[in-house]
C-alpha cells in the first residue's frame, strides 16, 4: 500500500470516528432535551449525521448503491422533521 491509501484509510476512521461521536451527542440531545424543539433539532441531526456515515461507508467499500440510498433518506429526513415541526405548531399535519 501506497501512502495516499494509507492516509486516504485512516482520514475514513477518523471521519466514522467524527460522525459516530457526533450521532451520540445528538442522540442525548434527543434524549435529554429540555424541551420539544430541541428535540426535533436533534432527530434531524441524526439524520444528517446517518446520512454522513452511509456516504462515508460507500467512499470505503468503492460502491455507489450506498450514495442512492443517502439520498432517500434524505429525503425521508427532510419530510418527517417537516411533518413533526407541523405537528407540534398545529395539531395537525394536513390541513
Amino acid at each position: 500500500m501506497t501512502l495516499a491509501t494509507d492516509l486516504m484509510t485512516w482520514a475514513l476512521y477518523g471521519a466514522f470516528a467524527v460522525v459516530a461521536v457526533a450521532q451520540i451527542m445528538a442522540m442525548i440531545r434527543l434524549w435529554v432535551g429540555p424541551n420539544t424543539g430541541d428535540r426535533i433539532l436533534a432527530l434531524d441531526t441524526m439524520f444528517i449525521n446517518a446520512i454522513g456515515l452511509i456516504v462515508l461507508l460507500g467512499i470505503y467499500q468503492g460502491t455507489r448503491i450506498y450514495f442512492e440510498a443517502s439520498l432517500i433518506i434524505a429525503m425521508l429526513g427532510f419530510i418527517s422533521t417537516v411533518a413533526y415541526a407541523r405537528f407540534v405548531l398545529r395539531g395537525d399535519i394536513i390541513e
